[in-house]
């Protein structure tokens, strides 16, 4: 359940494309349908599925979105490993969307809803956009709302409940005829309860065979978040395009992180795009974190999950797109293929293997993961 949820990329790309209006305000999106495939393998899960993705306008003020994914993840986490056998479990995620052009502004109303065998989740959303200042500034402004339902596998008797809030603010400013930049915040605001309710953390046992023994996690029932992010795309002489992003992350359970992102873009020719990106991500811990506790109930609040620990990571990623050739009985449409590939390399600070045995409890080796996600598109503009 919060394996699919922490490792899949798919969900930046899904809101994209149904919040595209926030990077094109004043302008409906095209009308576009896709079908991908992702896949991620790491860390001895897999994660895969297919997506059908659709936008259309109807007359000139309103465009249509909406997609349909389902993933299969399968394995088990290290984490997950030393209390629990691997599983394979299905998730359905659907997308609703309409988009209102008024003028200068774009106002968007998104619906979607995710469905497990232990989580369930309901959100909307509400964004407006303003193109100001004759198209060279443009002031965006969204609010969302979920509802998700926890539950745990074998246990009928175990429901729970979280509420997620989240407010974003967009400034995208043209700088010149080859510069855009934009600065972006978002607030999230979510309460209770936030933990997995599989996972456990340990605590040292001198009574048990491996010198430690497991109790479940306990986290705060709120968690309040802030991010802010710079981003500069500059567009080359030679039809090119440079992007560098920044971005902080900060939050009530005192987690610090930092990411920072280079892409460039280069067309080959007419029908060819090859595009490589550059990423690094840098986080500390939650101050209820800890890989090895003393005793049993030591704190109010105790996780070991390897996303709360501090942890770094460095994402190398290569994608190529080919633009088909037109299609003699549909001449308006456009159709694309894209390839994408990302090898992202994790290295836990304070995170261990405890899955070696042979080691002293807390003198296990430090986690290492790399994992490799791959998407393909087959895109049709019309």
């Amino acid at each position: 359940m919060a394996v699919t949820r922490g490792l899949w990329p798919f969900g930046v790309f899904a809101a994209l494309f149904l919040l595209s209006p926030l990077l094109q305000a004043a302008v409906l999106p095209q009308d576009r349908a896709d079908l991908m495939y992702h896949g991620y393998q790491g860390g001895g899960v897999s994660i895969d599925g297919p997506a059908l993705m659709l936008r259309k306008k109807v007359g000139q003020t309103v465009s249509l979105s909406g997609y349909y994914y389902i993933d299969t993840v399968s394995g088990a986490s290290i984490d997950v490993q030393a209390t629990a056998s691997a599983y394979t479990e299905t998730r359905h995620e659907k997308r609703v969307g309409v988009d209102y052009l008024a003028g200068n502004s774009i106002l968007s109303l998104n619906y979607a809803q995710s469905d497990e065998d232990d989580y369930n989740a309901k959100s909307m959303s509400f964004a407006i956009a303003h193109d100001t200042f004759g198209g060279m500034t443009t002031l965006s402004l969204e609010a969302g709302f979920g509802d998700d339902t926890v539950g745990r596998n074998g246990d009928d008797s175990f429901t729970a409940g979280v509420k997620r809030y989240n407010y974003k603010l967009g400034w995208t400013q043209v700088l010149s005829s080859s510069w855009i930049a934009a600065l972006n915040m978002q607030v999230d605001l979510d309460e209770g309860f936030l933990n997995n309710p599989y996972r456990s953390v340990r605590y040292r046992d001198n009574t048990a065979p491996l010198g430690y023994s497991y109790q479940s996690e306990v986290y705060p029932d709120t968690r309040n978040a802030l991010a802010i992010s710079l981003v500069n795309k500059v567009y080359l002489p030679y039809r090119a395009a440079l992007s560098f992003n920044l971005r902080h992350y900060q939050d009530s359970w005192d987690i610090r992180a930092l990411d920072a992102e280079l892409e460039y873009v280069h067309p080959l020719n007419a029908d060819w795009t090859l595009e490589a990106k550059l990423r690094w991500y840098a986080q500390g811990q939650a101050e209820f974190y800890r890989d090895l506790f003393d005793f049993a109930n030591q704190q109010n609040f105790m996780a070991r999950d390897k996303e709360l620990s501090e942890f770094s990571n460095i994402t190398l990623g290569l994608g190529a797109s080919y633009a088909l050739p037109l299609w003699s009985f549909w001449p308006a449409a456009k159709p694309e293929l894209n390839l994408q590939w990302d090898h992202i390399r994790f290295s836990y600070q304070n995170f261990r293997n405890v899955t070696i045995t042979e080691a002293q409890p807390g003198q296990e080796p430090l986690y290492r993961l790399d994992a490799n996600v791959v998407r393909a598109f087959f895109s049709l503009y019309f």
